[in-house]
């Protein structure tokens, strides 16, 4: 009941901003992403060591037991014909991601998670590990205690709890950038920005505001791209600054999404339903099996049998009268309707659908 209730309060809000003003301008900055102003994925593999007895078991966790026999063999201790049976290390892999325009002694966050069967990372220190881009070039180095935030118990009889997952945690601030990745933007003579949702509309809309501002400076190539070249004696980041802060209204296609598992409808104000009339009734089947034993009469013959039987009850609700919706009804009018009727989220679905099956709504469904 509180879903639905939270999912029918959602729809009503976004039916009271449909009747407000049909869009809110926003910042370029918040629609478009720059040309070369992005992260960069690293990863690396390392070792955790100083676990309590969580760490990977080195006969199930081959891997474990080779890079720990290497990195003894670097530091100068020849482990190869030993009998290793140590539980405190443990075998990760480490995920970070590089600031754009990061500079070399940047720190960075990093993320641990164990490869092998270990039980817990909680308290364990992560050795020196080299994060490597896509590349294969070491971008920056990690080091440092994780912190899984997590709680793991164990009893002597089996019982276990856990909450949070211990086998994964991060480290504020672990890696150091070592390596810069060079891009020179202020030497730049173009540069184009990446609309986040594809529109030929706001395309236009944007490279509106800029020539508005600086005439003759910005073009849209299509849907996705608007390139923009800096005034004379002007350098590409300071262009940028005043750029990106320029307001500009998007538009948006009309869409209707849809989550299933969770009884979830997001709709966008752009939506519109042709003439179409929606009658919504519940009809209720109820099907009992109750077993009824049957035995024979006093010294006779017969046996005891269980004979099924079953009661079938069928439920339909009255007084559901259609509603009818004119051409060209908004979103507040089919949020409105559909509520009045007292459908559930999970009926106004197969209501849309149906809607969207007759033609007559003029949106796309997206089905996550």
């Amino acid at each position: 009941m509180r879903r639905t209730l939270s999912v029918l309060a959602i729809a009503a809000l976004a039916a009271g901003l449909a009747a407000g003003p049909a869009t809110a301008a926003s910042r370029i900055k918040d629609v478009v992403e720059f040309e070369g102003v992005r992260e960069n994925m690293l990863v690396g593999y390392g070792l955790v060591v100083g676990l309590n007895g969580t760490g990977d078991s080195l006969r199930n966790s081959p891997f474990t037991r080779q890079s720990l026999e290497a990195m003894l063999e670097r530091l100068g201790v020849n482990v190869r014909d030993a009998n290793l049976n140590t539980k405190n290390v443990a075998a990760v892999m480490v995920t970070a991601k590089l600031p754009p325009f990061a500079a070399a002694g940047s720190p960075v966050d990093v993320s641990v998670s164990a490869m092998g069967d270990a039980k817990s990372l909680q308290g364990g220190s992560l050795l020196v590990t080299p994060l490597l881009g896509a590349d294969g070039q070491a971008y920056a180095v990690a080091q440092g205690t994780v912190a899984t935030g997590s709680i793991s118990a164990q009893g002597a009889s089996g019982s276990s709890i856990s909450k949070g997952v211990p086998t994964a945690g991060r480290i504020a601030g672990g890696a150091l950038v070592e390596r810069e990745i060079g891009f020179q933007m202020a030497s730049m003579g173009q540069l184009r920005m990446t609309l986040r949702n594809p529109d030929f509309t706001t395309a236009q809309r944007i490279a509106g505001a800029v020539n508005a501002k600086f005439p003759g400076t910005a073009y849209a190539e299509n849907p996705t791209i608007v390139a923009i070249r800096p005034p004379a004696g002007q350098d590409m980041p300071s262009f940028l600054a005043q750029v990106e802060n320029l307001a500009v209204e998007p538009d948006n296609a009309a869409k209707v999404v849809v989550d299933e598992t969770n009884g979830v409808i997001v709709m966008g104000e752009n939506v519109r339903v042709s003439t179409v009339a929606i009658a919504q009734g519940n009809l209720t089947i109820k099907i009992g099996e109750y077993p009824l034993v049957s035995q024979p009469e006093g010294f006779s013959r017969g046996q005891t049998v269980v004979v099924p039987q079953s009661e079938v009850e069928v439920d339909e609700e009255k007084g559901k009268r259609f509603l009818t919706l004119q051409d060209g009804a908004s979103l507040a009018s089919l949020v409105s309707g559909l509520n009045a009727l007292g459908v559930t989220p999970r009926d106004m679905i197969s209501i849309l659908q149906t809607i969207k099956a007759a033609g007559a709504l003029q949106a796309e469904i997206e089905v996550m």
